[in-house]
């Protein structure tokens, strides 16, 4: 088996974290409408916002039960 680096554990939760909030902050520019994607209308854009805030909410909540 193969030995765990602290440093390597340390990448990976920064990486994890830092995907966690590009993903929160995408997400809730898309449903405040400062992010748009053009040639698709805003409440589409709107609820696909929603759909990354409460897909990453979900996985963080999963990733914690699993660590548990």
């Amino acid at each position: 088996m193969a030995k765990v680096r602290p440093v390597s554990v340390l990448v990976s939760i920064a990486v994890w974290l830092t995907g966690v909030l590009v993903s929160l902050a995408v997400g809730f520019g898309m449903i405040d409408q400062i992010l748009t994607v053009r040639w698709i209308p805003v409440i589409v854009t709107v609820w696909a916002g929603w759909v990354v805030v409460i897909l990453t909410v979900l996985s963080v909540i999963l990733a914690i039960i699993e660590r548990i």
